[in-house]
């Protein structure tokens, strides 16, 4: 779709992610000039407010999240805040937010509230003209806890907007590194003829949290680990480095090659998935205690998966993927690992050669290392000894820029301007729950249960033997 929105409704605008990471956002891109000078910002919750005292709760928040140098311009943001009660239960409210936001032609809505809110909210939307032709809606997870839900979301959503004016967010889409791997591979002629199974031996993708259960402990605790991580971040990772080249960087070329990457991932088997669960220990310098003891009961919920997974195509025939995520592990890290293979003969007597391995940071650092075998300095009457170098790119924050964006700046940009590439779309997020639906039916069926593991660890030891008896070891 095309056209910018002038209005933005934010529902649950009083609520954690609006005050940690929206409000923030839509702070930073005002002082950078990015939004229409004319965007008018909405909040609606249920809690009571009168726009000064929204405006006030951002303030706060903006105070709390966002480094002081990049509040500029920060009263003239506040000003575009107004903020409207409703209960979005009671579809007599919606004519009193139509009524703030004004018309629905050009209008962008962003839904942070639970999934079992998104049905009355989008009928009180239409009834009260607030999904006109040019409005669109942005829906945050978790959508749906399998194929069915995700579809029952997906029809009430449709029937007020079509799928052209429905972005489905998934914030790892919108962090620098991640969007620096399209260009990487796309960009660079030196990678794409080595982007395929005859040159990569295997790659990992590694999701780790130091994290406990937190705020989140009645939705984690039916989600686990499979549902809340890897249904979307990291099979939207796994997407983007297996896909083939679009025809163009534009929305449905790039969701086309990534769903097709996804239809393609193979069931995996019993023998193909460890999970675990943490118990009581030492976690970023400080003792901590185990999930059922921070839950206050018994559970089989999985705190950490570790995946084997294959695309079933040309490209990636043969090649692993090796996906682990898990919270109270041993630091906080996101990052995927090409492995390539090793050259197949050494000229070099002696030498202990190293394969070429990219790691591509994405969380806490943003960084791109390639890994390439270089001579040691010196002389040696031995021959040539060699050793396994960094390319360094000797040009400061070339990854993530002169400060670490929040990943929510640039989604709520490309809302407000109607560019849904960096967003999911339906057939994506079907195909996800279906492969995942498939690893659940298998936990059932083999009685697949989680092993223990410390806290402060790097998961159960069984996550280790998935990749070691390959002959591969995670990257740490």
């Amino acid at each position: 779709m095309t056209g910018k929105a002038h209005t933005l409704l934010l529902f649950g605008a009083t609520g954690d992610l609006s005050r940690r990471m929206l409000l923030p956002s839509l702070c930073a891109l005002h002082a950078e000039k990015l939004v229409p000078e004319d965007l008018r910002i909405v909040g609606t919750a249920r809690s009571e407010m009168t726009d000064a005292e929204f405006r006030n709760f951002a303030r706060d928040a903006l105070e709390k999240f966002l480094p002081a140098e990049r509040r500029g311009g920060m009263a003239d943001f506040l000003n575009r805040l107004s903020y409207q009660q409703l209960d979005v239960t009671d579809p007599k409210g919606f004519a009193q937010l139509a009524e703030k936001a004004g018309p629905g032609d050009d209008l962008a809505i962003f839904l942070s509230t639970a999934p079992s809110l998104f049905k009355p909210t989008i009928e009180g939307l239409a009834s009260a003209g607030l999904a006109g032709e040019g409005a669109r809606i942005s829906l945050e997870k978790p959508l749906g806890s399998d194929l069915a839900s995700s579809a029952a979301i997906n029809d009430a959503v449709a029937i007020a907007f079509p799928e052209d004016r429905i972005f489905r967010i998934d914030h790892y889409l919108g962090k620098e590194t991640v969007q620096n791997l399209l260009a990487l591979r796309f960009a660079n002629i030196m990678f794409e003829p080595l982007w395929r199974s005859q040159y990569i031996d295997h790659v990992q993708i590694t999701v780790a949290e130091t994290v406990g259960l937190e705020s989140r402990v009645d939705f984690y605790d039916d989600a686990g680990a499979l549902r809340d991580m890897v249904q979307n971040h990291m099979l939207q990772l796994v997407a983007m480095v297996a896909m083939e080249p679009p025809g163009s960087f534009s929305a449905n070329a790039v969701r086309d090659e990534k769903v097709k990457v996804l239809r393609a991932l193979r069931p995996v088997s019993a023998e193909e998935i460890v999970t675990g669960q943490y118990r009581g220990g030492a976690s970023t310098g400080k003792i901590v205690p185990g999930y059922d003891e921070e839950l206050g009961r018994d559970s089989d919920t999985e705190t950490f998966v570790a995946l084997k997974a294959h695309v079933d195509n040309w490209r990636w025939r043969g090649v692993p993927f090796y996906l682990r995520t898990g919270k109270r592990l041993q630091k906080r890290v996101t990052e995927i690992i090409v492995q390539f293979r090793s050259v197949p003969h050494s000229i070099f007597p002696g030498a202990r050669m190293k394969a070429n391995r990219l790691v591509i940071g994405i969380q806490p650092e943003e960084n791109i290392s390639l890994s390439l075998m270089a001579k040691v300095p010196g002389i040696d009457q031995q021959g040539m000894v060699l050793r396994s170098v960094p390319l360094d790119i000797a040009m400061p924050d070339a990854f993530s820029g002169k400060f670490k964006r929040i990943a929510y700046e640039r989604l709520l940009l490309d809302l407000i301007e109607g560019d849904q590439t960096l967003f999911v779309r339906r057939d994506e997020v079907e195909a996800q729950w279906q492969w995942i639906d498939a690893i659940r039916e298998t936990f059932s069926k083999d009685a697949i249960t989680p092993k223990t593991y410390a806290a402060g660890s790097w998961g159960p030891s069984a996550a280790i033997a998935l990749a070691e008896r390959d002959g591969v070891s995670w990257h740490e």
